[in-house]
């Protein structure tokens, strides 16, 4: 099947909606459970992932920018979209047409927002977003409720949720957290001393959801989890979460090199015997690490094979001495499972000196995705 791709990304939307359900479960159902699909779904698949999600109990769905929103929207989902991100103030108008629910830090943006509803003839619920020591995005805490008060007293829009962002939740030491999530408290406080009424107030993301209940307050943002991947290197997961990705190319050619045979650009690796060499059509062109060069590994007929020499735009060498039976056109999986053998994203991470995170949300567009629910091809993106 699919025999024209040479590199193509699977992904398990049972495993997108079975994650879900685990965590929905997890938080309980008092807290709004926001599934994080910006990036493109952290390079899954926004639509097919947010879809699923919802389908696993998601209550809202988070993106990063206005047009990753309008594009659900013009996909048909009706569920809340919060926009976390910087929304300039000409997507104003964007925002109100399609219903997204902007992060503001701005009376500008606000005002933009307030000019926007009443055109469309409909209000814009928005958040406004704290920075309780992130010191990326956001208002001063103590900004926030004089904020506030401007928002709500602008025309068409609605204070819908207050919320911020966790620095080190991913830490086996939470003292920076429970530091961050006391300023939030805080502020909190004067807002209903104030007599300000917020409905949704969240600050977890997918490591505070998995190792700190304190942290859940009305509503948890889960990214990370919901694929299936480690949310941290230091904390062991409350759950058990179902990878939903796996990365798959094929063999180009097989050949038997002699031994003092240089391998790929700069000669960085150079074969000390006889060796039985395959070309794994994928590289960084598609989004595999290049550092993974000559400390990756690939599975050939569920064994693993080592990469010899440096990654190259769109493909690698691996040494196969000790596969069996290997031609072209066999699969080869650089993450996910084969037979009894598995690569995780996190191990790809580790050769790469990056993160989970940057090892899927890299995945190019000229990487095929197929989506399968109960083993069966549901739909597919062609590569561009």
């Amino acid at each position: 099947m699919f025999d024209e791709f040479l590199v193509w990304a699977e992904v398990d939307l049972d495993a997108i909606a079975g994650n879900a359900a685990a965590i929905k479960r997890h938080v309980g159902g008092r807290v709004a459970f926001m599934a994080v699909v910006k990036a493109n779904a952290y390079g899954h698949g926004a639509l097919p992932v947010a879809r699923a999600a919802l389908e696993g109990g998601a209550d809202w769905l988070v993106v990063n920018r206005v047009h990753e929103g309008a594009a659900l929207r013009r996909a048909g989902l009706t569920a809340p979209i919060l926009v976390m991100g910087y929304v300039p103030t000409a997507a104003a108008s964007a925002v109100a047409e399609h219903e997204l629910t902007p992060a503001v830090t701005t009376l500008r943006l606000a005002q933009a927002l307030s000019t926007a509803s009443q055109a469309a003839g409909r209000p814009v619920t928005v958040h406004i977003k704290v920075d309780t020591g992130m010191g990326r995005f956001g208002l001063e805490p103590a900004e926030a409720v004089g904020f506030a008060q401007a928002v709500s007293r602008l025309p068409g829009l609605r204070l819908g949720g207050v919320f911020t962002h966790f620095a080190t939740a991913d830490a086996a030491d939470g003292t920076y957290t429970a530091q961050q999530l006391s300023v939030f408290n805080q502020v909190r406080a004067v807002f209903s001393a104030a007599g300000i009424q917020v409905p949704l107030w969240h600050a977890a993301n997918s490591p505070a959801v998995l190792a700190a209940p304190g942290t859940y307050l009305d509503g948890v943002r889960v990214g990370i989890a919901l694929y299936g991947l480690r949310a941290s290197d230091e904390v062991a997961p409350a759950l058990q979460l179902r990878p939903a990705l796996t990365l798959t190319s094929r063999v180009g050619q097989v050949r038997t090199l002699p031994a003092g045979s240089s391998i790929s650009y700069g000669r960085t690796y150079v074969t000390t015997c006889s060796t039985q060499v395959a070309l794994i059509q994928c590289g960084y062109g598609d989004g595999y690490p290049r550092l993974a060069s000559n400390r990756g590994q690939v599975l050939v007929h569920g064994r693993r094979a080592p990469i010899c020499g440096r990654v190259c735009m769109d493909q690698l060498v691996v040494d196969i001495s000790g596969v069996a039976g290997v031609q072209a056109g066999d699969e080869a999986v650089l993450i996910g499972c084969q037979g009894d053998e598995a690569i995780p994203a996190e191990e790809v991470a580790g050769w790469a000196e990056t993160i989970n995170y940057e090892v899927v949300t890299h995945l190019l567009p000229r990487v095929a995705r197929i989506y399968r629910r109960l083993g069966q091809v549901v739909s597919v993106t062609e590569p561009a």
